[in-house]
């Protein structure tokens, strides 16, 4: 199957059945997008990874914790940012153990139209068949690919705060780690699990930069803002899954190679078609005025953009999500001061666009991140109690307290 475009890919995966498992759930029974990562071009990105090269008869093993549970499973692939079909020769989905470990007889193989073996056109984006395959919420999987054919440069997700391994070969059913002998920090092709169970169950998505990806967070221990905000829901008793498609150094009003395309751009894509979705928060637009500042070698040339471009942006996200039902929670900017990203001019745009999100009364409700994590002696900078140390980003207890200070009630 060749496909000209992403839409036309979709529109034929959506009339096509699902398998045997999908078909004999009760009509009750609903998806629900339980885990995702936002897809990017391949680059050099922040850390060494495994884009731009790709993979040849290697098998790639990824990590990820599930926000709600089910019954079953569906994985979405892309392949948006490829120079040529991906062909995928197998794949897998297990219960996760340590590091590329899986435990043992929970391997379930995963098939598009039936098959193990199956491609993705260039530039589109598959959902595989319904796999029976019984999950908890906030329990880890690990999805296996195995990639026999040389696969050109790779759509990713940059900033994954986790190990994904590799293995020369074919090792998708491997319940050991020892033939994963390499490792990044990135996730390759998986944009998305699914989840299904009886009735209808909310879905948070967290949309924004590297503030919600979780950028200077302890890596593997699963303490972005967005987890810590389902480990809250799942205390609480609320079956509500959250996540998260945040990207690091992305923009509201420009597209950028190494940063994703502009919220306004992949919105549609990364909220509105996520499975379930009731509430999404918006925290973006940092990067637009940080480096409309300062010199950023990774983004030029850099325009000028003011707070009323970014509000603009705004609105047009707010009457797209309202559009599709779907309500928005506006987050103020945190604060930026002593940061690569502040100027005098800087911070007077992050004082105009977090009183505008305060005041304006255009979104459904908002969370004041500013005021929560601002140091009491100076409220332009970060308390340092929440600082990671390069003064934007907060630390493991400042994402803590970004999820903290979300009233549920708004979700």
């Amino acid at each position: 199957m060749r496909l000209k475009s992403l839409a036309a890919a979709s529109a034929v995966l959506a009339l096509l059945p699902l398998t045997a498992a999908a078909t004999q759930q009760s009509v009750h029974q609903e998806w629900t997008a339980s885990w995702a990562a936002s897809p990017q071009r391949p680059s050099a990105g922040f850390g060494p990874n495994w884009s731009e090269e790709g993979f040849s008869d290697q098998t790639v093993r990824q990590v990820v914790r599930l926000t709600v549970g089910g019954s079953a499973v569906r994985i979405h692939l892309s392949n948006r940012y490829g120079a040529s079909p991906l062909k995928v020769t197998g794949a897998t989905i297990a219960r996760a153990g340590a590091g590329a470990s899986i435990v043992p007889a929970t391997t379930t193989r995963l098939k598009v139209h039936d098959r193990t073996a199956f491609e993705i056109p260039t530039g589109a984006d598959v959902v595989t068949d319904a796999a029976s395959f019984r999950v908890k919420a906030a329990e880890s999987v690990t999805v296996s690919l195995y990639l026999k054919d040389t696969t050109g440069p790779a759509t990713f997700h940059s900033q994954a705060w986790t190990n994904t391994y590799r293995a020369q070969g074919n090792h998708q059913t491997d319940t050991g780690a020892a033939a994963y002998t390499a490792s990044t920090k990135s996730w390759y092709f998986l944009s998305g699990i699914d989840t299904v169970a009886q009735g209808k169950r909310d879905l948070v998505v967290a949309f924004g930069d590297s503030i919600t990806d979780g950028f200077a967070s302890t890596a593997g221990a699963n303490h972005r803002y967005p987890d810590r905000l389902a480990d809250r829901l799942h205390a609480a008793g609320r079956d509500t899954a959250v996540v998260n498609q945040g990207i690091g150094g992305n923009l509201v009003v420009n597209d950028s190679a190494w940063y994703g395309e502009r919220s306004t751009n992949r919105f549609d894509r990364d909220v509105l078609q996520q499975a379930g979705v009731r509430t999404v928060i918006l925290l973006e637009g940092v990067n637009d005025i940080g480096f409309s500042e300062v010199d950023q070698p990774t983004y030029k040339p850099a325009a000028d953009v003011s707070a009323a471009q970014i509000v603009t942006g705004y609105r047009t996200l707010i009457r797209e999500a309202h559009a599709h039902g779907v309500r928005v929670v506006g987050a103020t900017l945190l604060p930026l001061g002593g940061s690569d990203h502040y100027t005098a001019r800087s911070g007077a745009k992050q004082d105009a666009i977090n009183h505008w999100i305060r005041t304006s009364g255009e979104f459904d409700a908002f969370v004041d991140f500013d005021r929560a994590l601002a140091d009491p002696k100076d409220p332009d900078r970060i308390n340092p109690r929440y600082d990671s140390g390069d003064h934007l980003h907060p630390n493991d207890l400042g994402y803590k307290l970004m999820a903290d200070t979300i009233s549920l009630n708004t979700l």
